[in-house]
């Protein structure tokens, strides 16, 4: 039996959080992604869901997390210079199909961080293709923080995954209204 690192059971807490939903209907899990990178020594785990809903627009979630050779190196040979490097990166990403010109990027702005807040990065891209006869765009909002989260975080992830499904409900309401 091996000893769990905090990649693994930071990945097995957000699983669980999401599974638990799944398994009561509020989410439906769309994919599941857990790759290791042997030439990097590497982890890398996203997991997508959507909530269940009538509405023609949807917007489809996804919480990444990684963990890069320095973090496992620091867990796995601790000393006091390292301690500050075990955990894992944390990426959410809200993605969502959209008419050219029918959001206004101001009030999306304002929903985002009346539920994020102004201490993680938000950042919205929309994607275009031009020679496609449609006008529609895809639109990508990421909600980075910036900073190794760790294993005393463990209750903020279940919360997490708590904010991304009230997130994808509000930006769903706002995309049929």
């Amino acid at each position: 039996m091996f000893d769990p690192t905090a990649f693994d059971n930071m990945k097995v807490i957000v699983e669980g959080a999401l599974y638990d939903r799944d398994l009561s209907g509020e989410i439906i899990i769309i994919d599941r992604n857990d790759i290791i990178n042997m030439a990097k020594m590497s982890r890398h785990f996203n997991i997508s869901f959507s909530i269940p809903q009538g509405k023609p627009k949807a917007v489809l979630g996804k919480i990444e997390l990684e963990s890069q050779l320095a973090h496992l190196s620091a867990e796995l040979l601790p000393s006091s210079q390292t301690e500050q490097l075990i955990g894992s990166l944390v990426k959410l990403y809200f993605t969502f199909d959209i008419e050219e010109d029918e959001i206004d990027y101001y009030e999306l702005n304002t929903i985002l961080f009346d539920l994020w807040g102004t201490s993680r990065k938000i950042t919205l891209s929309i994607q275009h293709e031009p020679l496609q006869p449609t006008k529609k765009e895809k639109g990508i909002i990421t909600v980075d923080f910036e900073r190794l989260i760790t294993e005393d975080q463990m209750d903020d992830l279940v919360e997490m995954t708590d904010v991304m499904i009230t997130t994808q409900q509000k930006l769903t309401e706002y995309l049929n209204k």
